[in-house]
């Protein structure tokens, strides 16, 4: 009754002659759970997260038939914090993270307060590249997803905020499906964390086609505009994916090509996974290659610090922002490798699922980590569930990769090479 409401109103208040032609859904997922995790240093062991399975959200979605096989679409999906009410999430652990600053030494003579003038300047860039929020940074109201199209008799046209190609390809061969703490992406990336995204997830300024044939074959272009790209800054970018769903087999391959804000390469990432139904196990295996040589947060950094090394005048000023760029260049490029394999085994109402995956970095800092993930989802009902998981990260180098969660990352152990290891309990219920 409350959901029917709802829609009357949103009906009433918005363009009454086109909703009235639509079929507007109203649906979303409430999620949320504790997690008792050591990362070290000072850092809570336990925390009540939301989202821990799967991102809590609400979101709209309708369709008008057209006629002729033409149906006009739309989806609109905001993300929604339990723990706190809020729209925005930052890393579940408080642990620093180091890798990005390492080596980095700025020459600050005497006269200009040397060496505690810059400590200072250092704990302020870490401040900088650590933010307390990392996901929806400008506080969007739908930032999961806003995207309108048309649907045709030979594929459809979307045009908004979507997810990427090569991310679908990802979630889809992951066995926790991208949440909990056993979730691959949670050790994708490079030692910074979020800033160093081994993967793209959605894109803004997005154009996309979709075509699916009757025999399990599906795919997918996009294509990117300026200000596109993981966190909206990309020159363009561009993807694809190609689907093979049939006779229990379910297999992807995908690639995303991203630019920075000169149209330099930036994040390029290629991923071959799925899975295999046999009985009641469910077999999971994923390769994802992922390399980034001009990150858009380098020029990012470079304008957003600007003010603060002018301050020290037109001499020692560029010198500070030089050292600066050379530390973010090196530390910001990733070239890695990550593999997953897992599986699930139904047993009456409930699941066990079990992976491991490996990040393999072949830069110099050698920022390695292995994932052990075993977990348990008993199904309530057909909208609820409640589910239970242990994860144990083994960093090596300067990994510092900390257990997370599927609306938040985990952020970082309070050292390099520092394991992390917990447990997640919660609730989801879809509506």
């Amino acid at each position: 009754m409350k959901t029917k409401l709802l829609a009357g109103m949103i009906a009433a208040c918005c363009a009454a002659p086109a909703l009235a032609q639509s079929s507007v859904v109203i649906y979303g997922i409430a999620d949320a759970g504790l997690m008792y995790v050591n990362n070290g240093g000072n850092d809570a062991r336990t925390k009540v997260v939301s989202g821990i399975a799967d991102g809590s959200r609400l979101g709209f979605k309708g369709t008008e038939d057209l006629g002729g096989g033409y149906k006009a679409v739309f989806n609109l999906e905001m993300r929604v914090q339990l723990d706190n009410g809020s729209n925005q999430a930052g890393n579940l652990s408080s642990n620093q993270g180091y890798a990005l600053t390492k080596g980095l030494n700025f020459p600050v003579p005497a006269a200009a307060g040397g060496a505690a003038t810059a400590a200072k300047l250092l704990a302020g860039v870490r401040s900088a590249l650590q933010p307390a929020v990392n996901v929806n940074l400008n506080g969007a109201i739908f930032d999961r997803t806003s995207m309108v199209g048309l649907v045709t008799p030979v594929g459809a046209v979307l045009l908004g905020r979507m997810y990427t190609p090569d991310y679908e390809v990802l979630a889809n061969a992951d066995v926790f499906e991208t949440g909990t703490a056993g979730g691959w992406g949670g050790i994708v990336g490079g030692s910074g964390g979020l800033l160093t995204a081994g993967v793209a997830i959605r894109s803004d300024k997005s154009l996309q086609y979709r075509v699916q044939s009757p025999n399990g074959v599906s795919a997918a272009l996009m294509y990117g505009t300026e200000n596109s790209g993981y966190i909206g800054m990309d020159k363009r970018s561009w993807g694809a994916n190609l689907f093979y769903r049939a006779k229990g087999l379910d297999l992807g391959l995908g690639y995303n090509h991203g630019t920075d804000q000169l149209g330099n390469p930036g994040l390029i990432t290629t991923t071959l996974g799925g899975s295999y139904k046999l009985g009641d196990w469910k077999l999971f295996a994923g390769y994802h290659q992922q390399r980034n040589e001009n990150s858009v947060i380098i020029l990012y950094a470079d304008a957003a610090l600007a003010p603060t090394f002018a301050a020290f005048g037109p001499a020692l000023g560029p010198v500070l922002s030089g050292e600066l760029h050379r530390t973010l260049a090196r530390t910001f490029f990733l070239d890695a490798v990550s593999t997953q394999i897992g599986l699930h085994y139904q047993r009456g109402a409930g699941r066990i699922m079990a992976s491991v995956a490996r990040q393999h970095d072949r830069t110099a800092s050698g920022s390695e980590a292995t994932q052990f993930a075993l977990g348990y989802d008993h199904n309530l009902s057909k909208r609820t569930d409640l589910y239970l998981v242990a994860a144990y990260i083994r960093n090596q180098g300067d990994g510092q990769y900390a257990i997370g969660a599927a609306s938040a990352s985990g952020g970082f152990t309070s050292k390099p090479g520092e394991a992390s290891k917990g447990i997640q309990v919660g609730m989801r219920h879809r509506f």
